[in-house]
């Protein structure tokens, strides 16, 4: 899953959200640096990635990746995943989109001081230019990719490329979305009970 459903799944405190983001920016440790919570949300977040990437629905629309852009699939899932999220959202959540979004943008500018380097860099991108709210239309995902793509040392051209088999199963990708996230919801609530 990609930024939007990994705090999503972790709403339930400001603590919990910064620790599903820095899940992709830290590696988990107990060495004090964040909050009890944030350090389990980190580690959830690992447990919400293997999950993912081992779940029936999520390898059958990797399978409908050709070619060399297939070894991209998982990267431009969990980007399309979070589209699906945003236009879905109010199956999920009663609190509006905007207003979730506008709450995290503060839990990161009032964090920003224990945020790690990279993070920190890319913070006020992220609020700025508003990466989360971009998933409420396709073009933000074709952004995000295509972002993305350039931090690879080779091959962005065959992740880019990889957007024309994206864009052709969207409808089966997003069907299977629809029996993946409930489950990936249930999941996550386990992994918390387990911890209690």
């Amino acid at each position: 899953m990609n930024y939007l459903a990994h705090i999503y799944l972790a709403r339930y405190s400001d603590e919990a959200m910064l620790g599903a983001l820095l899940g992709d920016f830290v590696k988990p440790s107990a060495d004090g640096q964040f909050s009890a919570v944030t350090q389990a949300e980190i580690l959830i977040h690992r447990k919400v990635d293997t999950f993912t990437d081992s779940h029936p629905v999520v390898l059958a629309a990797k399978s409908l990746f050709d070619g060399p852009g297939r070894r991209y699939s998982g990267i431009l899932l969990d980007v399309f995943y979070d589209h699906v999220l945003a236009v879905r959202w109010a199956r999920y959540s009663g609190v509006p989109l905007a207003d979730f979004i506008a709450g995290f943008y503060g839990v990161l500018t009032r964090q920003a001081a224990v945020l790690p380097p990279k993070l920190a860099e890319l913070a006020p991108y992220m609020i700025e230019q508003d990466w989360l709210g971009s998933y409420q239309r396709y073009a933000g995902v074709d952004r995000a990719v295509r972002r993305i793509s350039t931090r690879l040392s080779k091959n962005g051209d065959v992740m880019r490329a990889a957007l024309d088999d994206l864009e052709r199963h969207a409808a089966t990708i997003t069907d299977g979305f629809d029996v993946f996230f409930p489950e990936l919801i249930t999941f996550v609530e386990s992994q918390r009970n387990e911890r209690q």
